[in-house]
């Protein structure tokens, strides 16, 4: 997979033409913003260095670009342009065992991510598809250790509170979760941040104006599911506009159920303005049933995706959607290795990296917003 053409690289998916310096001829953070496509906020924690804040490496280099080309010279921000020396902390072979992979491109992104990272200082990533396998699982990272592995990332592909096997902790070299964690906090673990997601989609959609603003989620069980709802019923609340049950849909992530969802909502007496679709295969089979019934987007109902799909940007109009970050999870995993300590013991917080909004062309601002 080369960098040029990832499609969860924010560089690729989201190139814009750098905003002019104001009339004064000073950049400020907003210019910044604009030029990097995202908050004021986290360009003032990415050039102020704030501590305690977790963001990608993808969203931090983006904005450093930006403050550079738009000429940015605050004080704050020369210590920035120091490049970050490649990771060295490991000497060898780095094992990487995930449950899904044949079938998941997410795997296939986190594994790259780490790939990448790995290579930086000569390390080689090994990677083994356990399926969860009660049986299996523990003999394919048996495998894997006995090739003299230093460390051991452990994915899983649906985001969720994992109990850890007990072969877990009884490793001698650092184990890092991805997109899992454990009750009990024993081993550092890193997640998409997706309420806080769920709430910058919902938010893109009320600065446009909007209020009627439908969901179409995904399983109900699955924790995305779940804190991609919590980020849009707190985008409604913070925002004044009551929330109305109708407006939320059950969906499957599959095309034919953002299909079916979408005209249950165009039957609707008082239909929404604007839909959240909360992956990007939902938001493919909303945008048939929304052309079926002819209308247009985003003329007359706006969509917003999430996951930033390949498929995407390739869609009539490009969708609006949220990149899922596990390019930048795999890096950050690699990173926490800088300075192992022993596996299973201490508390380590739970990393949640930010999913970037990547504005496209399916968001309209509406009449009177």
């Amino acid at each position: 997979m080369s960098e040029p053409t990832d499609p969860r690289d924010p560089e690729t998916s989201r190139r814009r033409k750098a905003p002019a310096k104001t009339a004064k001829g000073k950049v400020t953070m907003t210019d910044i913003a604009r030029a990097a496509g995202c908050s004021q906020a986290t360009v003032s924690f990415v050039l102020n260095n704030t501590p305690g804040i977790r963001l990608s490496r993808q969203t931090r280099d983006r904005v450093i670009e930006a403050a550079r080309d738009l000429g940015y010279t605050a004080p704050a921000f020369a210590a920035l342009h120091k490049p970050v020396a490649a990771f060295d902390g490991l000497d060898g072979v780095i094992g990487f065992a995930v449950d899904q992979l044949a079938t998941s491109p997410e795997a296939v992104v986190a594994i790259e991510g780490a790939r990448q990272a790995s290579w930086n200082a000569g390390n080689v990533l090994l990677v083994a598809q356990t399926l969860g396998d009660a049986a299996m699982e523990p003999r394919a990272i048996a495998a894997l250790t006995r090739r003299g592995i230093s460390a051991l990332i452990y994915m899983t592909i649906f985001t969720r509170e994992i109990t850890a096997p007990d072969y877990l902790y009884s490793l001698d070299i650092p184990v890092i979760l991805l997109n899992c964690y454990t009750a009990d906090y024993a081993f550092p673990a890193v997640v998409p941040s997706e309420i806080a997601g769920g709430q910058s989609s919902t938010r893109h959609l009320i600065s446009h104006g909007h209020r009627r603003i439908a969901t179409i989620t995904g399983e109900p069980w699955m924790q995305a599911a779940q804190d991609r709802l919590k980020g849009y019923r707190r985008a409604l609340a913070t925002a004044d506009i009551p929330f109305d049950p109708e407006l939320v849909v059950e969906g499957d992530w599959s095309a034919s159920a953002g299909y079916a969802a979408t005209v249950k909502l165009l039957a609707l007496k008082d239909r929404p303005t604007a839909i959240f679709c909360q992956n990007d295969r939902t938001a493919i089979g909303c945008y048939e049933a929304l052309k079926e019934a002819g209308l247009h987007i985003p003329q007359d109902i706006s969509v917003v995706g999430y996951d930033d799909e390949e498929i995407a940007r390739h869609l009539f109009p490009p969708l609006t959607t949220s990149i899922l970050p596990h390019m930048a999870m795999g890096q950050w995993a690699i990173e926490q290795l800088e300075v192992p300590s022993p596996p299973g013991r201490g508390r380590y917080p739970i990393t949640k990296l930010e999913c970037p909004l990547v504005e496209r062309e399916s968001v309209r601002m509406v009449a009177g917003g």
